[in-house]
């Protein structure tokens, strides 16, 4: 049985790994072992983060929702109750919306929830 060699594929994974490691500082776009070990560790950044990201824009949207409720004279606890109560199912991000661009729309659901 003839010797198989792992050069080619050796080199396969090498490119692919310094590839992704394109723009790192010093040996670490350069050398695979501290490249392979940067990359992997981006790679967890940004599987854990792409979920982070959707909390984080939860928080953004009460916040923005919470300050033209108060605007309008009320709490954000009790305008999403108010929403809840009179049955109008609009989402945070949606209120959120419509609380930046369009503060008298949303003055006229404050006054239906309230």
């Amino acid at each position: 049985m003839p010797r198989a060699k792992s050069s080619v594929a050796r080199k396969r994974r090498h490119k692919k790994i310094l590839k992704a490691a394109k723009g790192y500082y010093g040996a670490r776009h350069a050398l695979y072992r501290t490249a392979r070990e940067t990359v992997e560790r981006g790679w967890v950044y940004s599987y854990r983060d792409r979920r982070k990201r959707k909390s984080m824009f939860r928080k953004l949207w009460i916040a923005r929702i919470n300050a033209a409720a108060r605007l309008n004279g009320l709490s954000y606890s009790k305008l999403m109750n108010g929403l809840k109560k009179n049955g109008i199912e609009l989402n945070r991000k949606m209120l959120a919306e419509i609380a930046v661009t369009d503060p008298t729309g949303f003055s006229t659901i404050v006054q239906t929830a309230a």
